[in-house]
């Protein structure tokens, strides 16, 4: 049985709290009123720092008392985005890691759908990442429904004046999507989307148990069974869920490649920290029959799903970027002109970092490279998903600060606590699988 390492629990706990405190110090720090927010951008122009990035006190300055008016809008504009930033660095960090629980679990139905034989020897590693399912889920549906009450204003379709015709706010293209992005609806899809998912994790895990004793392949069967039923509702609900939970941060934009990219980032991302795992395991004495064939495996599918992520990206971004359709290409040039650093630089840490690293099938055996490889893809996935929600929700007034570093602080810490205590429940090898002995024989 695993014991969860006094200082591994230890650095959990102080990363939670040094996060609960940054994320809170964050919400201190937010201006309450047009004024702060002028007299914030008149500071850092005269110290020549730039927290607001490409917006100064200056280049907005109206030309004459005519202009008052809009640049009383700005400063408004400017003040609603900075309100937005803390909500926001916790929406990003809770959907990464949420996504990565999610990811893992979809690769657990994929090895139970297709009895993969050299897999089973890391269910329980599979299922301890999965653990973190249920928190996580809760965490997001808390989210959003706090969005749905007006606690904050990160989802901007949520706005009432924008479907009323009689609003000078009233958006036309908004008002059209209202039969799917209305608040109830919403909310009553994502309890669908958190509860089919997690059932069966709770299903798939309790028959996997079941199986250690039975003195048949019933259960085995059975989880079969459910894993391939479960494979069909998440490729359909996985899809919806980035629609509502992402891709709405920008309601006048759509993708239909959007659902497969999140896809690609999760699944990466969930194969990846149950591959890091796995190595933490196995270097602390454990998983004694875990050998080097197994990490290689994994780390190929980190390999092919970084590749798998770089190609649904560009073939979002040229065809939309070629066909240069102003309703389509502002999602990019948003990106381009604001979030030129990070939009280009996970490129880098997604696709060109791990190719270089584990294109050799060597080194995909090597496990403190596969290590270093997966910090920088984990790193990288998470720009991702800040490329994805920021420009929606902060625009230019985007900054890694106290919120967003305290806020991946605390759900690491979470995450971590959840993950490795979920692991000390069970045996870390299953023992009896028909595909068991097959699984520890493993080579080639």
């Amino acid at each position: 049985m695993y014991t969860f390492p006094k200082k591994l629990k230890l650095l959990a706990i102080i990363f939670m709290l040094l996060g609960a405190i940054a994320t809170v110090a964050g919400f201190m720090s937010v201006p309450g009123s047009t004024d702060e927010v002028k007299a914030m951008q008149a500071s850092h122009d005269t110290h020549g720092e730039a927290p607001i990035h490409g917006v100064s006190a200056d280049e907005h300055a109206p030309a004459g008392d005519s202009a008052h008016g809009d640049e009383q809008a700005h400063l408004e504009h400017t003040l609603h985005q900075l309100q937005n930033r803390p909500w926001s660095a916790i929406y990003v960090a809770a959907f990464f890691f949420f996504m990565i629980a999610l990811g893992a679990l979809a690769f657990y139905g994929i090895q139970h759908a297709s009895q993969a034989g050299w897999s089973p020897i890391l269910f329980r590693i599979m299922e301890g990442v999965t653990a973190y399912l249920l928190p996580g889920s809760i965490i997001m549906l808390l989210l959003l429904v706090l969005s749905g009450m007006h606690f904050n204003h990160i989802f901007p379709w949520m706005d009432s004046a924008l479907i009323d015709p009689e609003n000078e706010k009233y958006d036309a293209l908004i008002a059209g999507k209202s039969s799917w992005l209305n608040i109830p609806f919403f909310l009553i899809r994502a309890v669908i989307f958190l509860a089919g998912w997690n059932l069966y994790r709770y299903f798939s895990r309790k028959l996997s148990l079941k199986n250690d004793t039975a003195e048949d392949n019933r259960w085995f069967k059975k989880n079969f069974k459910l894993s391939a039923g479960f494979l069909v509702f998440f490729i359909y609900t996985e899809s919806m869920m980035t629609w509502d939970w992402i891709m709405s941060f920008d309601p006048h934009w759509f993708s239909t490649l959007f659902g497969w990219y999140v896809f690609a980032s999760m699944f990466v991302s969930g194969i990846t920290v149950i591959v890091m795992v796995t190595i933490y395991l196995k270097s602390k004495g454990y998983l004694e029959e875990v050998n080097n064939s197994h990490i290689h495996d994994l780390a190929k599918f980190m390999f092919a799903f970084s590749i798998f992520w770089t190609y649904l990206w560009f073939s979002q971004f040229m065809l939309i970027w070629y066909a240069n359709i102003p309703e389509e290409v502002t999602y990019f040039v948003t990106r381009i002109e604001d979030f030129k650093l990070p939009f280009f630089g996970m490129l880098v840490l997604n696709f060109i970092f791990p190719v270089l690293l584990l294109m050799n099938s060597d080194y995909k055996r090597v496990s403190w490279f596969v290590i270093m490889t997966g910090i920088v893809v984990l790193f990288g996935h998470y720009i991702d998903v800040f490329v994805m929600v920021m420009p929606g929700t902060v625009g230019k007034s985007w900054f890694i600060g106290l919120p967003e570093i305290g806020a991946i602080l605390f759900f690491a810490g979470l995450f971590i606590l959840i993950v490795f205590n979920a692991l000390t429940k069970v045996p870390l090898t299953p023992k009896r699988n028909p595909f068991l002995e097959e699984s520890k024989q493993f080579h080639y």
